[in-house]
């Protein structure tokens, strides 16, 4: 059993020779299913992958963040292998490099195309054959390179009758001297196309390290990083652990081959939005270009990271020219920069070019070396012929297992929609009325509602009458009950008075549970009423909390509706229930009214002789402060005056000429000062005697 990890390039030679490709029955898949296939190892055995992104369609394809997973959606690659599985469910995801040759070589046969068609129709035709062509899309594109391959692919299953090897990132190899032992090498390392029968014959070819010797380039770029580097993985003319001269000059049975960097280099640019994500040139094409400093700096260093790298691939050209494998981990965008330009080192749909099979951290020198580890380190699992067995077993049986086909439904007949009922006009008119009828009052048209009424109030039934159901179909819930209901929740005074008054309209009918009118709901209108209506000494109100019976007075909307109903419950309390079944708390009589307008008066006048009041202590207030203000202004003044007389004194000297320029006034104020300064001096001194 093999204890020590092996080099791809230094496979011992017993190994080697007595190594095959895995038999499976795997191998023996119809092409009709999904290539899709488990790998033996065990998944601690391969590099680790948790928590990348990654293409489960395209091989090979893993991303740093999620706009470069995003740009890979929408490129041509992988619209390609998604069109192909979504037209027959059988064909092959194509690599990157092998969409380029297709494409490439679809290019060749449509140029082939436009010459004949130019050399067999008129110029008019081929101008206008031409300009379509120019006008395509890149989805028709892909739909003809799907159409051109399909025919071939088709051909080449029937040679295979019906079978094809499945496709894997690693190919898995088996040797008679090392039972329940799988060696595991990355298909990136073998040539495009290769047959997987001779996979053995290319990895024996890798142990000679030729005569210019074996070099591989690796690039990464993502978030504005950049590293770069040539490795030479074999020396020329130095064979591998795999040739029978082996270890010969090193004196060792084992010895890896020395891999020796020739170039490196790595560079950072200030490309992405911090703690935002996605490049500047990203968020640009999404939400248009910005406008901030920060953007500026970002579109600079884009271009200079561009500049940058293909400097750099110039100068490496020579280096580039020679090397054996090139390896590219960059998004759709950022591949623009090694291949899509005029004096581009690296020609698109290169053989050697590949991409990392594995998911790859940050560009760093670290990483590429990590990745050359994984590249070239042989794979290992340890797994029985049972286990493999039943791994095959499991996974045949799951590709042809037929997808159930679910009974489809009956379709259901869609609902017939209920056309509306044809009108006579007598109808409509009436119709018409209603409509009318409530516009009025809810815009408090009232000589207008009162020269209506008189004329189509009989045919509409009267002052009583419920609002009809299609109106309220019409306008909604807010719209039912009585012409009564309605004007008490708009809140118009003059219509309720004309309605309770002239026209005598019944305020018990109760309103319909499904009104919802936009008035304050009834037990804050009638506690509004009982706080400030100063009739609490009426007797038999009617509360109205909790309770889910309404009339017209619940809906007042004011507290002059109100009063309105109370003044008709007192002019005509015979005529209904006013206290009961109209809900109405209490009567307003013109004494309450007047008693009510003489407490507001009270309450008015109080309130403005307290005002004045305030008024007068605000002003008495402002003239002591003023006053104050004034006498510490003048005692400030005077405290200034006497300390500036101080300092001419002081600064003063005893004869006259010290006395020169001044006032007689100020003079003679000066003698008297050092008159009496002189007196306190003889004083002081008579005193100590």
């Amino acid at each position: 059993m093999l204890r020590e990890p092996l080099h791809i390039f230094s496979i011992p030679p017993p190994v080697l020779h007595a190594l095959a490709p895995r038999a499976s029955q795997l191998l023996a898949v119809p092409s009709n299913t999904p290539p899709r296939l488990p790998s033996p190892a065990p998944p601690q055995t391969l590099s680790a992958t948790n928590g990348a992104l990654s293409c489960n369609l395209c091989f090979g394809a893993t991303f740093s963040d999620v706009d470069e997973q995003r740009s890979h959606f929408r490129s041509d690659w992988h619209r390609y292998n998604m069109k192909a599985r979504l037209r027959d469910g059988k064909s092959q995801p194509v690599a990157e490099a092998e969409f380029a040759n297709l494409v490439d070589g679809f290019s060749s046969f449509l140029t082939a195309l436009s010459i004949a068609l130019s050399q067999s129709l008129s110029g008019s035709a081929s101008s206008s054959s031409d300009g379509e062509s120019e006008g395509s899309s890149s989805t028709d594109k892909v739909t003809a390179l799907l159409k051109k391959n399909k025919g071939q692919q088709d051909a080449s299953q029937s040679s295979d009758n019906g079978q094809r090897a499945p496709r894997s990132p690693v190919v898995w190899f088996q040797s008679p001297d090392l039972p329940d032992t799988q060696l595991g090498v990355y298909t990136a390392l073998f040539d495009i196309g290769l047959p997987q029968e001779h996979y053995v014959s290319a990895l024996r070819e890798m142990q000679h390290g030729g005569e210019e010797g074996r070099t591989w380039a690796l690039f990464m770029t993502a978030g504005g990083h950049f590293a770069g580097m040539i490795v030479q993985v074999g020396r020329p003319g130095e064979p591998g652990e795999g040739t029978p001269d082996a270890g010969k000059k090193k004196g060792k049975a084992h010895a890896k081959p020395e891999v020796e960097i020739l170039k490196h280099k790595t560079f950072h640019r200030y490309t992405t939005r911090r703690k935002q994500g996605g490049s500047q040139s990203v968020n640009d094409n999404a939400k248009g270009p910005a406008k901030s400093a920060g953007a500026q700096l970002r579109r600079y260093g884009e271009q200079a990271l561009r500049d940058d790298i293909r400097g750099l691939m110039t100068e490496w050209s020579e280096e580039i020219a020679s090397c054996e494998r090139i390896f590219i981990r960059a998004n759709v965008a950022n591949r623009r920069i090694f291949l899509d330009h005029p004096e581009s080192i690296i020609p698109r749909g290169d053989p050697r070019m590949r991409t990392f099979p594995f998911p790859t951290r940050r560009p760093t020198q670290a990483e590429l070396t990590r990745c050359l580890t994984e590249l070239t380190r042989v794979k290992i699992s340890h797994l029985t012929e049972d286990a493999l067995r039943a791994l095959d077993e499991a996974h045949l049986a799951a590709h042809q297992k037929s997808k159930p086909v679910l009974p489809k439904a009956p379709a259901q007949p869609a609902p017939e929609k209920k056309k509306p009922a044809k009108l006579s006009k007598d109808e409509e008119l009436a119709r018409d009325k209603w409509r009318r009828l409530l516009e009025m009052i809810r815009k408090g048209r009232e000589d207008a509602l009162k020269a209506f009424w008189e004329k189509e109030g009989p045919g509409l039934g009267g002052v009583d009458a419920e609002i009809p159901g299609w109106l309220r179909e019409e306008e909604g819930k807010g719209c039912s009950g009585t012409i009564l209901q309605v004007a008490s929740a708009s809140g118009n005074e003059e219509i309720v008075r004309w309605m309770l008054f002239d026209l005598g309209a019944d305020p018990t009918v109760p309103v319909p549970t499904t009104y919802v009118p936009d008035a304050p709901p009834p037990s804050a209108s009638v506690m509004d009423d009982q706080d400030q209506g100063g009739d609490s000494d009426a007797g038999g109100s009617v509360s109205t909390a909790g309770s889910t019976h309404r009339t017209a007075y619940d809906l007042a909307s004011s507290r002059g509706i109100r009063n309105v109903f109370r003044r008709c419950a007192y002019a005509h309390p015979d005529r209904w229930d006013w206290l009961g079944a109209a809900r109405v708390p209490s009567i307003l009589t013109p004494d309450m009214e007047a008693e009510q307008d003489k407490k507001k008066g009270i309450r008015k006048r109080g309130l403005k002789e307290r005002m004045k009041e305030k008024e007068e202590i605000a002003r008495a207030k402002h003239a002591e402060s003023e006053k104050l203000r004034l006498e510490e202004e003048r005692e400030a003044s005077e405290r200034a005056k006497a300390e500036s007389l101080k300092a001419r004194l002081s600064s003063l000297s005893g004869g006259r000429d010290g006395l020169a320029g001044l006032s007689p006034e100020m003079r003679a104020k000066i003698e008297r000062e050092r008159r009496a300064r002189a007196a306190e001096a003889r004083l002081k001194t008579l005193g100590g005697k």
